[in-house]
């Protein structure tokens, strides 16, 4: 007799397990599929270990700065490679335990199986041999990094970041190809680790569409590796080393960073089962408020359908599709508002509606610098910049870009405020303490009110005509 459950899931990652637990607490039967290691992408092989790397990098690379704050004897501190490595393995192997110990705990023997699954028809998948009958199917099969053949042919020489941090050594040179996010953080951590780094990007650096805050984004990482934009790179070998070719320059190098993107686990997943067209990239359509399929049993979630590979996105997308399979019916849930940090130094974050997605004629654009903010100065950090985009007319808040120190936690406010569509007023009439980062925040808002049709922000407990000062500086 063939196994029968309310839900099929496919895929042990983030998306996966969040759906895992919200179909459990509405006692709904299932069983979870997986396919090779436990634990998702992001506490295996990106934001966690990641972050591990750049907090040892940021440690180190402070002792630059000991002088000037007048402290003597820092630059006797050494890098023991392997040390800093095997502490970030360590790092990565607790929280991945934590993770699949927590959903091995509400799961028996039988809800758990290792194995590729395939899907059979839309009410069936296959795994090891057994057909398994589900009321609906969650694909959440998750992603692998993007390598172009020519990279394929470096061998070891050739990283991703499923291997990086399984070296046991750092490089004495790197060449990282792709500045997105993960590309910017460890060729700016490597490099504070004492690794000659070279960086290669496409159109744009860490996401930046805003041409005024790419520019100082490659200003400041220029200084500590070499940066190279929109030139065709071709890798290969030659005497033991790898040779990267970038339109009329060439760079050697020990090892290469391959930070291409990553592309979808969905082959060999039998999705041409569910008798639905697919697109190009061999996703099928599915309706990005309710995850799910045409008008099948079956959802695609998290990175397996390649639209928001973000982490708190995947989980959302595993709620979404449970909670959908819950109702028995179409459910839209509205997204979050989009929102991306990338964790180098300064913080780069990108917050609702980038610039190259607004009008020209109706976007009010402010900006501000921490170059004159007391916080800034104190920290002996001003290279910030902030750019606010509104709605000229209304002032509505639409989206930003920020290259600052602590972006993340005002990435997270303006997040807040364009989910509640508040406007520049609305904005400036929250507080601001002094002395803070989040001052030139302020400032970038009045800059943006200025630019819009509405003039200058009225405070509430103002009178008319009475003017407020800015703050201490």
């Amino acid at each position: 007799m063939r196994r029968k459950v309310d839900v099929v899931i496919i895929g042990a990652g983030s998306a996966g397990v969040t759906a895992l637990f919200t179909l459990a607490r509405a006692g709904k039967s299932f069983v979870l599929i997986n396919s090779g290691e436990e634990g998702s992408t992001c506490t295996r092989v990106g934001c966690m270990p990641s972050k591990a790397l750049i907090e040892a990098a940021s440690l180190h690379h402070a002792r630059e700065r000991f002088d000037e704050f007048g402290l003597r004897g820092a630059q006797g501190v050494i890098v023991d490679g392997p040390a800093v490595l095997a502490r970030v393995r360590a790092v990565r192997d607790q929280l991945v335990k934590g993770v699949v110990g927590r959903y091995h705990q509400i799961m028996d023997d039988t809800q758990f199986i290792s194995g590729h699954a395939r899907i059979v028809a839309p009410d069936c998948v296959e795994v090891n041999g057994e057909r398994i009958e589900a009321g609906a199917i969650i694909i959440a099969t998750g992603s692998s990094p993007v390598i172009p053949p020519a990279f394929s042919e470096l061998g070891d020489a050739l990283l991703t970041t499923d291997t990086l941090f399984e070296q046991t050594s750092l490089p004495r040179s790197l060449a990282v190809v792709g500045l997105g996010a993960i590309g910017c953080e460890m060729g700016q951590a490597l490099a504070r680790l004492g690794v000659e780094v070279h960086g290669f990007g496409g159109r744009f650096i860490a996401g930046v569409k805003d041409p005024v805050a790419a520019e100082k984004v490659i200003e400041l990482f220029g200084r500590e590796m070499s940066i190279t934009m929109g030139a065709r790179v071709v890798p290969h070998l030659e005497n033991g080393q790898v040779v990267i070719e970038a339109g009329d320059r060439r760079y050697t190098v020990e090892r290469v960073l391959a930070s291409l993107g990553r592309r979808p686990n969905i082959g060999d997943l039998g999705l041409e089962n569910l008798g639905i067209e697919l697109d190009e990239h061999g996703i099928p359509p599915f309706d990005r408020e309710t995850l799910q399929i045409g008008d099948l049993p079956v959802y695609i979630i998290g990175d397996a359908n390649g639209y928001r590979l973000i982490l708190h996105e995947s989980a959302d997308e595993g709620q979404i599709a449970a909670l959908n399979i819950i109702y028995g019916k179409r459910r839209p849930f509205p997204r979050r508002v989009r929102m991306s940090v990338t964790f180098t130094a300064p913080q780069i974050a990108s917050v609702g509606a980038q610039l190259n997605e607004l009008d020209a004629e109706t976007t009010a654009i402010g900006s501000a610098s921490a170059q004159m903010n007391g916080r800034a100065l104190i920290n002996g950090d001003t290279d910030g910049l902030i750019r606010i985009y509104a709605d000229k007319q209304s002032g509505r808040l639409l989206g930003a870009s920020l290259a600052i120190a602590d972006g993340e936690h005002m990435a997270h406010w303006l997040a807040m405020a364009i989910g509640q569509a508040m406007t520049l007023d609305e904005c400036l009439t929250q507080p601001f303490y002094h002395p803070v980062i989040e001052e030139t925040l302020r400032d970038a808002l009045q800059d943006c009110l200025t630019q819009t049709e509405l003039g200058l922000p009225n405070p509430p407990g103002l009178m008319p005509g009475v003017t407020m000062l800015p703050a201490a500086r």
